[in-house]
């Protein structure tokens, strides 16, 4: 065979293997076109809903982000509403009553307000509407007042926090817990779990209003609350706070105070701030996706869907400082939650 014969084939034969090449990647990207959505899913078209009792922050935000992120994965879930109670009670009760007006087949809620939601959720609930609270609890029982109540478990994060905070302390200093509202059961867990282990070591004093000091989900007050401690208290060895320490830096530098140990939940501001300042740091992960295994449970009972996993969520260890563990993005805003499940991209149009 001619050497041009040869070039000839071994051209016929490269067209051959592209053309094959081409096919493959059209297969693939119409496998992954049609790819089954999860079992969860079920078949039937529904309209969900997520109510927050208050939407006004960077983790309601991103929370938002991940529920519509995860709901697109089921293409019989033709519309996603959202409702913001905005810290009023009584608004949050009409949000609700306003859904179950429009039809709603499943709402996924945060209760904040706690038991006082309960008769509305219960009126959803008897509507037959698929009623969904989650991470904080409304009080009454699942298949009585509600479908499913869908929780994490605040206790262990209070003894993750507490079990490194003593760590890097040696047993000894003063602490104080910054928690959300008066009696919410989120905080009210957490402090359980860390007194669980503070017991244990007589040198670990709380200082502060106690059970906790409330309202600190809100960064005014959250603000507020650390200029009163840090003017009352001239040794604060180590805070715990369930949200929003970085809006309480601030404080710190107006009473010329370093930042102590600090317990929280992921957020990348405090990760980038511990790197720069070197304060101790244990946080678990800010739990975003909490939102998404409260949508499966809503989505599958409403729409003929399997049931999903574990009905109750467990948590992490995201930062710790004591093993090196720090976690910060420079490119991303500071109140940005990097154990997110949302991309980069996701994650800065959320907090747009």
């Amino acid at each position: 065979m001619s050497p041009r014969l040869n070039v000839t084939a071994a051209v016929a034969v490269g067209a051959a293997a592209v053309a094959m090449l081409v096919a493959s990647l059209a297969g693939s990207a119409a496998s992954a076109a049609t790819k089954a959505p999860p079992s969860w899913c079920g078949t039937k078209s529904i309209t969900i809903s997520l109510s927050d009792g208050f939407g006004g922050n960077s983790w309601r935000r991103i929370t938002r982000a991940e529920f519509e992120n995860e709901a697109k994965k089921c293409p019989n879930v033709t519309k996603v509403l959202y409702t913001d109670g905005q810290g009023d009670t009584q608004k949050s009760i009409s949000d609700l009553n306003g859904l179950v007006a429009q039809g709603v087949n499943a709402m996924v809620v945060f209760p904040d307000a706690g038991k006082a939601i309960l008769p509305t959720l219960r009126s959803a609930y008897k509507a037959g509407v698929v009623t969904v609270p989650y991470r904080v609890s409304p009080g009454g029982k699942a298949g009585v007042d509600y479908t499913y109540y869908i929780p994490t478990n605040f206790f262990n994060d209070g003894v993750l926090w507490a079990t490194e905070i003593v760590k890097l302390l040696k047993g000894q200093g003063n602490w104080a817990y910054f928690g959300g509202p008066a009696g919410n059961s989120e905080s009210s867990a957490k402090l359980q779990g860390i007194v669980s282990v503070m017991k244990k070591y007589p040198g670990m004093k709380q200082i502060g209003q106690k059970p906790f000091v409330a309202g600190t989900w809100d960064a005014a007050v959250a603000q507020k609350s650390m200029t009163a401690l840090l003017a009352k208290y001239p040794k604060i060895d180590a805070i715990f706070i369930d949200f929003g320490i970085v809006n309480t830096f601030p404080a710190f530098e107006t009473a010329n105070r370093k930042i102590p140990a600090i317990a929280t939940e992921d957020v990348n501001g405090v990760g980038c701030a511990a790197k720069e300042q070197g304060f101790g740091l244990v946080s678990v992960s800010s739990q975003n996706w909490h939102v998404r295994a409260a949508l499966h449970w809503a989505v599958a009972k409403a729409a003929g869907g399997s049931k999903p996993g574990p009905g109750v969520v467990t948590n992490f260890v995201f930062d710790n400082s004591r093993l090196g563990k720090i976690n910060c993005d420079p490119s991303l805003p500071v109140d940005a939650f990097l154990s997110t499940r949302l991309t980069k991209a996701q994650l800065k149009a959320a907090l747009k």
